[in-house]
């Protein structure tokens, strides 16, 4: 191995145990960790696992909430060349035995308040989340062996959507972790002195990518085993907060949870620094006003570690999901994989550093995935003239309706530019006379809007035949991360008839 050029997760907990050893690392209820104690935590977690038989490729599993466990297993694991699966632990039992069956983890770290159901299926070693897991700490030693460990191997795995009848686990390297890091800490402007309230799911990109980059760029993470939005905004005042991983819907509910009987916040929350919204969400906070905060987001999924393209890098220019991430190249092409000419729509492919290493015991899936030598991403989007990106939708999803094809992005952003609507989701139904027909599933600020209001709007920014021919109106949208959870969405409005592209 070229010893010379490597870095890993674990080399980078040893050199902040260096040149940050006074700074706080970690946040976690009444416990803070320093960076010599993440390092310490980080050795023993890896000694412990080794004594344990875990060895290089071997995986390790977290079933809880979201803990500065996860991040203190994700070194060990690093030191070790062993990787983490932190799983959704909100599961049922069965699917629950579907990843211990599928991953086949040597060690499973668990907290009690999920039952024993998962204890049944595999003969790993399982260690309760509270006093167990100390004990088995303190037993460990907090000595580093340096062992060598390629930063190609993978490191983490996250499940992601079934989109092929079940959850596939994407590996990501060292590499691939690290070069996403710098990418979200340059677009964010992390630095030291940069706290990050980790306020959702770790078996998600979007919050782990986020809590990555502050580790990786000497900043504080702080946990929060759930979304309760008092705790929330306690949190963000005692620890100043600067970030967190927020969206629509949570930002109402601190707005709510944060505004007393007299009209007044609660709590001071203004170290958090966060895109725009109403005026009362505007007023507790400082509005953020880098790159990232200026235009939220971007195109990610968990097989690119995070966002391959953002937002912010092409704030006002033709495509609405920006440009590519700095270690990322991105062609739009056709189903024989030529590439289009700017303003036609293709599959997204891409490659680069930030790429995942495949899917775990996937091997015909992962050849279909990087056929060519490129990542396909299997959603839809088209370069502008200007060479901006425009996210279009799934391929999976595209609806097919008289024989065109509608996006359901595109129906979406239609129907959230109209004031009484918060927010909205697309999917499509099938139909006897069109094969599928639109249904838009909207959330109303305003309660006298109407389904004729709905398509009315839309009819007027958009083609005829793209408006909804139906329109539901629900409380929230079921969500996936930032995302709304378009699978839920169809089971529980009938979509489906989609076609296969």
């Amino acid at each position: 191995m070229d010893t010379v050029h490597r870095l890993t997760l674990g080399d980078l907990a040893r050199e902040h145990r260096r040149s940050r050893p006074g700074g706080t690392a970690a946040v976690d209820g009444d416990e803070r960790l320093s960076y010599v104690d993440l390092d310490d935590r980080a050795n023993r977690v890896a000694n412990a696992l080794a004594a344990a038989g875990v060895g290089t490729g071997d995986r390790v599993l977290w079933l809880g909430q979201t803990s500065a466990r996860v991040l203190e297993l994700l070194l060990g694991c690093a030191k070790l060349g062993a990787v983490l699966c932190p799983a959704n632990a909100r599961q049922s039992a069965d699917e629950l035995r579907f990843v211990l069956g599928d991953l086949d983890p040597r060690v499973v770290v668990w907290q009690s308040a999920l039952g024993d159901a998962a204890r049944e299926v595999r003969d790993a070693r399982f260690i309760e989340a509270g006093d167990e897991y100390r004990a088995w700490l303190d037993a460990a030693s907090p000595t580093d062996d340096e062992r060598s460990v390629d930063p190609g191997l993978p490191v983490l795995a996250l499940y992601t959507a079934a989109f092929d009848g079940r959850p596939n686990a994407a590996l990501l390297s060292h590499t691939a972790l690290l070069a996403h890091s710098v990418s979200i800490g340059w677009i964010r402007q992390i630095e030291p002195g940069f706290t990050y309230l980790n306020s959702g799911p770790l078996f998600h990109v979007g919050t782990m990518m986020f809590c990555l980059a502050t580790f990786h760029l000497g900043g504080t993470n702080v946990f929060t085993p759930g979304f309760v939005p008092a705790e929330v905004c306690r949190l963000i005042e005692r620890e100043r907060c600067t970030s967190a991983f927020l969206y629509g819907p949570m930002l109402d509910q601190l707005v709510e949870a944060n505004t007393g009987e007299d009209g007044k916040a609660r709590r001071d929350l203004s170290s958090l620094h966060f895109s725009a919204g109403s005026d009362a969400w505007n007023a507790m906070i400082t509005v953020d006003e880098s790159p990232w905060g200026r235009a939220l987001g971007g195109y990610g999924q968990s097989e690119v570690a995070g966002m391959l393209t953002f937002t912010g890098l092409g704030l006002g220019a033709l495509g609405s999901h920006g440009r590519p991430s700095p270690f990322a190249q991105v062609r739009i092409v056709d189903a024989g994989g030529a590439e289009v000419p700017a303003g036609e729509v293709g599959e997204m492919v891409a490659r680069g550093p930030i790429m995942f290493s495949g899917y775990w015991n996937r091997a015909e899936l992962n050849a279909a995935k990087q056929a060519g030598g490129w990542h396909h991403t299997g959603d839809l989007a088209r370069r502008e003239s200007d060479g901006t990106i425009t996210f279009i939708g799934p391929k999976l999803r595209m609806i097919k309706s008289g024989g065109e094809n509608v996006y359901p992005a595109e129906v979406e952003r239609a129907l959230t530019t109209h004031p009484g609507i918060k927010e909205a989701a697309v999917i499509g139904v099938p139909d006897e006379r069109w094969g599928q027909t639109v249904k838009a599933v909207v959330v109303a600020s305003d309660p006298s809007l109407t389904a004729e209001d709905v398509v009315a709007h839309v009819r007027e920014r958009i083609a005829s035949y793209k408006k909804p021919s139906h329109v539901v109106f629900t409380g929230a949208l079921p969500r996936r991360g930032f995302t709304p959870d378009y699978d839920a969405l169809d089971e529980a409005h009938g979509g489906g008839g989609y076609p296969i592209v």
